[in-house]
């Protein structure tokens, strides 16, 4: 038998759980996939726009690989001083790191840390109920709003901020952000990109969704985008981007319809500066112009301009975090690996491994986790005889709970599914997220007793 720990209930923890039990190479495999939440699913639950049903939905996929008899579901280990990783690895054969990128690159200019200036997975994690989420309004006073980025979490963020509250109430978001978003007075939400449109990280899909939302006019300056010198004729642009230039093309042409809220698409600005206002907060930002500089990069021109703003996110990408015990290439925050196999030294470290952003760091969709984390798979598989001659106790459950963790399984995770599901009932809306701690292992409590 090979005990394996996955630690990570996203997209690249469950594939990679999924790998080792559907393979037959090794037909005897028992998988534990750990989480320091109580709940699973990662950036499926915590990440994904509660108004994205369709793509929330793939937590039915990942429900079915942890429901396996072989696959075990473990919430509340935290791997850190109480459970480094070499205490955790003597409990089984092989680790599977797959923490993700867990925190935002910042923009590095002066006012970055004004109150009202937050990273975009601030916000996130405010409206989709992490537990960890600081318990601020955001929209509380704000008017006017820039995300500075132009990827597809930047158009979430600013969908969620020009959404009305009657659109957002049939999703699980939690009471507390619904009724902030309900009262909210934002008018305005600028959506801004240093480099040009056919640049631009976002999906056409996602692009779309925009200019569908009810009473909300999308606004772009067709000057800004005729700097792009794939604007004219976007033909050899790749087929994904030409259609962003399209739709935007369109938008540009279009007569302001007068809705009462606005988005504006902004192209060849970066940020220079966040600027104070006369309560200490965040009051806009200044922007330099910036042109093509042929191979494929911008200048700045020394132009500037400021847009008033008492809200700042920035989403200019994700960056990983350092793991107590492993190693980390600060160039690149990964885990140094061969094959997904972690190096320590140069040295491959016998039973550790790593899949999804911590190991090839933060890029692609949510698909592309699979054959990654096939490929380590494959190397954790080739080297099964050598790990299994290594002996590890029956059942980890008491070696967790010793190093201090309040483990969570599977009952108390469906309990949590009850609690929010009779939260929602009477709130009179579906499942509505509980956003605490307290509150998610007090539900999850009830289901082990």
């Amino acid at each position: 038998m090979l005990r394996v720990a996955v630690v990570g209930s996203g997209p690249s923890g469950v594939y990679t759980a999924q790998s080792l039990v559907q393979q037959e190479r090794v037909p005897d495999v028992h998988v534990d996939v750990l989480d320091r939440l109580p709940c699973p699913y990662g950036l499926v639950r915590y990440g994904v726009a509660p108004d994205h049903e369709k793509i929330k939905s793939l937590q039915n996929n990942l429900r079915t690989v942890l429901e396996h008899e072989r696959v075990r579901f473990v919430g509340g280990v935290e791997i850190g001083p109480g459970l480094p990783p070499d205490r955790l690895l003597e409990m089984y054969h092989a680790v599977v790191y797959c923490v993700g990128a867990a925190t935002d690159r910042h923009l590095g200019v002066p006012g970055e840390d004004l109150p009202g200036s937050w990273s975009a997975t601030d916000f996130v994690s405010w409206y989709s109920a992490h537990p960890d989420a600081v318990a601020e309004g955001f929209v509380r006073g704000v008017g006017s709003a820039v995300v500075i980025g132009v990827g597809n979490v930047a158009v979430d963020v600013t969908r969620i901020l020009a959404r009305g509250a009657a659109e957002l109430a049939p999703t699980d978001m939690p009471q507390a952000a619904l009724g902030a978003l309900a009262d909210s007075r934002v008018r305005d939400v600028y959506m801004v990109g240093r480099r040009g449109p056919s640049q631009a990280r976002f999906t056409t899909k996602e692009l779309r969704e925009l200019g569908t939302l009810p009473g909300v006019e999308v606004v772009v300056d067709p000057a800004e985008l005729a700097l792009d010198p794939a604007y004219i004729d976007p033909s050899g642009l790749p087929a994904a981007n030409r259609r962003n230039v399209e739709v935007l093309r369109g938008w540009a042409e279009r007569p302001s319809p007068g809705l009462p809220r606005r988005i504006h698409l902004r192209f060849f600005q970066r940020p220079a500066a966040l600027l104070e206002g006369a309560a200490g907060r965040v009051s806009g930002v200044r922007f330099e112009h910036t042109a093509p500089d042929g191979s494929g990069g911008v200048s700045g021109t020394g132009r500037f301009d400021d847009i008033d703003a008492q809200l700042v996110l920035r989403s200019v990408g994700y960056r990983g975090v350092p793991l107590d015990g492993l190693p980390f290439d600060e160039a690149t925050a990964t885990v140094p690996h061969r094959e997904g196999r972690v190096l320590r030294a140069g040295e491959v470290s016998p039973g550790e491994y790593v899949a999804g952003w911590i190991k090839r760091g933060p890029t692609g969709v949510i698909g592309t986790n699979r054959p990654c984390a096939k490929e380590t798979v494959q190397s954790l598989l080739d080297d099964a005889a050598a790990l299994t001659a290594r002996d590890v106790p029956g059942d980890a459950l008491r070696g967790l709970r010793a190093a201090g963790c309040t483990t969570v399984e599977w009952p108390g995770w469906v309990a949590i599914e009850r609690a929010e599901a009779e939260l929602g009932r009477s709130l009179g809306r579906g499942p509505v997220k509980i956003p605490d701690w307290a509150g998610l292992l007090a539900a999850a409590r009830d289901g082990t007793t």
